[in-house]
């Protein structure tokens, strides 16, 4: 490797499992903050032997706005000049849009809840007008949960202020009432099935938000450990191939794909995509490996000067993989700021 790796992200703990494994291989990389980036449209090549994109949506929720739409048009520019990145501009367009989700979902012909789309709070009670209730309005630029709202009747979407977001574009949607309260979250890595996990939801709640520090009244962050069960699952072998196929129409080397069985049909459906993956937390535990240290398999791989090839074999990771000194010193430092007690 003859440049190093970039790593363009700008949640301040997240990735720190993923700079401490590139350390640990000696892989030499930058970290490239969002929030704090510069780039010249002019120069025709990358000093950079990949770009790994590790920018999340949700930064709006943090101050970080400006960071979301400035990511976009670094990423358009190294997809103008032909650079090496993983999860370049096509995916992070879909990781940006719940609208552009939906419209993948249905050309896909993959089950997902009906849904409208409006960029007019006055709408909302119109598009829902065809819809089954319980319904939520999503904000389309979404990430982490934030500002969803669910409504019972007409009569209480009519009587609320409704606030769609970043873009003032929203998604009126069905509620799909979650067979034994959970949801599923799929990730795949090149391609392949790297680990699902199952999430117990609080009795009641309505926002499906599986990741890693999601911190919204009403849901489980059991992810991080701090509230009711999160355990590895096995999903469907059909489900598995919807998500490969929604990925791979993506463009996504690396997603969580979520879904959820409806406890009045018991049939998956499919309701988000995430290009940005933060993995589960404590996941030696949780699902028997470090995935982090898949994710660098493949950014080596993707950053060398030879053909690419990935296959399973990057998910055949040893149950209960250990991790090294500087990983665990970073996840637990992490995990403090945060006030996770162990």
């Amino acid at each position: 490797m003859h440049r190093p790796v970039a790593i363009l992200y700008e949640h301040p703990l997240w990735f720190e499992p993923l700079f401490a494994e590139l350390e640990r291989r000696a892989v030499p990389y930058e970290r490239l903050h969002a929030e704090s980036h510069a780039f010249d449209p002019s120069e025709r090549e990358s000093p950079y032997s990949l770009v790994v994109n590790r920018m999340s949506p949700s930064a709006w929720t943090r101050g970080n706005a400006g960071a979301i739409f400035h990511a976009l048009d670094y990423l358009a520019y190294l997809d103008g000049i032909g650079a090496n990145v993983l999860n370049g501009y096509g995916p992070y367009g879909y990781e940006l849009s719940k609208a552009r989700q939906c419209a993948l979902f249905a050309r896909l012909g993959v089950r997902h809840p009906r849904t409208s789309v409006v960029n007019d709070p006055a709408a909302a009670v119109t598009a829902a007008a065809g819809l089954r209730f319980p319904v939520l309005v999503k904000p389309n630029v979404g990430g982490s949960g934030a500002g969803i709202v669910s409504f019972d009747s007409v009569e209480e979407l009519e009587a609320a202020e409704l606030d769609f977001g970043l873009d003032g574009t929203a998604l009126v949607q069905e509620r799909i009432p979650a067979r034994d309260g959970s949801i599923v979250r799929v990730e795949l890595l090149g391609g392949e099935l790297l680990y699902a996990i199952r999430i117990l939801l609080v009795p009641g709640s309505f926002n499906l938000c599986p990741a890693d520090y999601c911190e919204l009244p009403g849901v489980t962050d059991g992810v991080a450990g701090r509230g009711l069960p999160i355990e590895a699952f096995d999903p469907p072998a059909e489900v598995v191939a919807d998500a490969k196929r929604i990925a791979a129409a993506a463009g996504m080397d690396v997603c969580g794909i979520e879904y959820v069985v409806d406890e009045r049909d018991g049939l998956p459906y499919f309701y988000d995509v995430n290009a940005l993956s933060n993995f589960v937390a404590d996941a030696p535990n949780v699902i028997g490996f470090d995935p982090f240290v898949n994710l660098v398999d493949l950014i080596v791989e993707l950053a060398g000067e030879g053909s690419v090839k990935v296959d399973s074999s990057l998910g055949n990771r040893a149950p209960r993989e250990v991790l090294d000194g500087a990983l665990a010193a970073r996840l637990a430092e992490a995990r403090s700021q945060l006030g996770i007690v162990e």
